[in-house]
């Protein structure tokens, strides 16, 4: 059981922290008209939180693994 557990939290991390790290790079891309792109700035903070979750999930996964 508790080698299940830490392997489930160190692929919820990575995931996290690939999940996050990807919406915080990828611009959002409204409208393409010809040579007109238009761009949406959005609120990062969401992909800022996937990123501490993770490393949070990896942390914990890691000590667990030492008990």
């Amino acid at each position: 059981m508790n080698n299940t557990l830490k392997i489930v939290l160190l692929v919820a991390g990575v995931a996290l922290v690939g999940y996050g790290l990807y919406t915080l790079i990828t611009p959002e891309v409204l409208m393409e008209a010809g040579p007109l792109k238009i761009e949406a700035q959005g609120d990062k903070t969401q992909s800022y939180a996937m990123i501490v979750l993770g490393i949070l999930a990896l942390v914990g996964g890691v000590a667990f693994g030492k008990r």
